[in-house]
């Protein structure tokens, strides 16, 4: 038997949205940096008002504690607010659709 096919035109919405992962790797990388910013710009010399100093290995890995989470939660906004901003320029297309049926 030949199959059949059958054609329809539809309505199909276009929208581009964010990839969410890629923002919030973004995030985290940039929250990775920012640790290494502060560590290389802190003082590690011992003052008379506090005994203890802190090795820099200690002082990026305590800033990494909070850097990255932050750096994750920004990326995940802005890829909040870029779907919004993306949802205005939706699009409403014609779309031909195919269907093809296979008997036997």
């Amino acid at each position: 038997m030949a199959p059949t096919d059958s054609h329809q035109t539809v309505e199909a919405t276009v929208r581009r949205v964010p990839r969410y992962g890629v923002l919030m790797g973004i995030g985290v990388v940039v929250g990775i940096i920012a640790a290494a910013i502060l560590t290389w710009t802190g003082s590690f010399e011992q003052s008379e008002a506090l005994d203890v100093v802190y090795p820099p290995a200690q002082v990026f890995g305590f800033l990494l504690l909070w850097t990255v989470p932050i750096g994750l939660a920004v990326g995940g906004v802005v890829g909040i607010v870029l779907e919004r901003v993306a949802r205005r320029h939706d699009r409403v297309v014609q779309v031909d659709r195919e269907t093809i049926t296979e008997t036997d």
